[in-house]
């Protein structure tokens, strides 16, 4: 064979040997590629099953709550599982027709260091075969007297509550034996009421009356005192029968939850607020 038909098989079978590197280069890469693009399974996820109940105290209306406080009481996950675990077989509130309203109970806190007022929620349960009450009382120490208006007045009423898994049928609320106090009043139209009107939400309470007696009621004797101290609010029940305001004022100078320098101070806010109590009751009387 002639040297230049040599070459050019040499350069031929050259040419054939880098072309199938190259291919065998261009599937590694596309190898590797598949292996990149593979995504790893992740682990299946899971979710904690919801109660029946588990939404029954946020149903209930806060009654007498300021508008603006309703999601400083909704930021926590509140735990009423013995409000659950009462309806429930065995428990005290099973098989009974029950009527719920919710209130909040203003609280200080101590967390992380800070002292904080907290809105409370608190559920009431009244066990009565037919609805404790269709009217509202509006009351204040500022307002002259107690006003009683009717509950659908204020856009509240009773309503039927569906427990979570009996959600899908409509017949449910015909045999529902717990009813709670709802409140159609939509938030985003609060700025459209007048002052008045959007008060009197802040000062409604149930008006519950007993039909199988008419006894005069006993009025309390209780005032709650939310002093302003100059380090943090000193929260206390004063009742003008049983405590003594020198002694009581003492305690708590003892119990270094009030400064020696405000006792004055508390004496004359604790008088002025027995006060305003007396006379309310006065006119409750009347």
């Amino acid at each position: 064979m002639r040297k230049g038909a040599k070459r050019k098989a040499s350069q031929a079978k050259e040419a054939e040997t880098a072309q199938e590197k190259q291919q065998e280069s261009k599937k590694a890469t596309s190898r590797a590629k598949r292996v990149k693009a593979s995504v790893p399974e992740s682990e299946p996820e899971y979710f904690e099953d919801k109660r029946n109940l588990e939404d029954l105290w946020k149903a209930a209306f806060p009654v007498g709550t300021e508008w603006d406080q309703l999601d400083a009481v909704y930021q926590f996950k509140w735990n009423f599982s013995n409000l659950e675990d009462a309806f429930e077989e065995g428990g005290k509130l099973h098989g009974k027709k029950v009527y719920l309203f919710g209130c909040t109970e203003p609280q200080l806190v101590s967390f992380k260091g800070e002292s904080k007022i907290i809105c409370i929620p608190v559920v009431v349960a009244v066990v009565s075969p037919f609805p404790p009450s269709d009217k509202i009382g509006v009351n204040s120490v500022q307002r002259e007297a107690e006003e009683i208006i009717p509950m659908k007045q204020m856009k509240m009423d009773w309503v039927p509550y569906i427990p979570l898994e009996n959600r899908g049928s409509q017949v449910e609320s015909l045999r529902s034996q717990i009813f709670i106090l709802s409140c159609t009043q939509r938030r985003a139209a609060l700025k459209h009421l007048k002052i008045d009107r959007l008060k009197k939400y802040e000062y409604c309470l149930p008006y519950f009356y007993q039909p199988f007696k008419e006894d005069e009621l006993e009025q309390s004797t209780e005032v709650q005192i939310i002093f302003p101290s100059d380090t943090k609010p000193i929260f206390c029940e004063f009742d003008w029968e049983l405590d003594e305001l020198e002694e009581f004022t003492d305690k708590l100078i003892q119990e270094e939850e009030l400064a020696e320098d405000q006792k004055d101070a508390f004496k004359e806010f604790v008088k002025e607020k027995v006060r305003e109590a007396k006379r309310a009751n006065r006119e409750v009387g009347t």
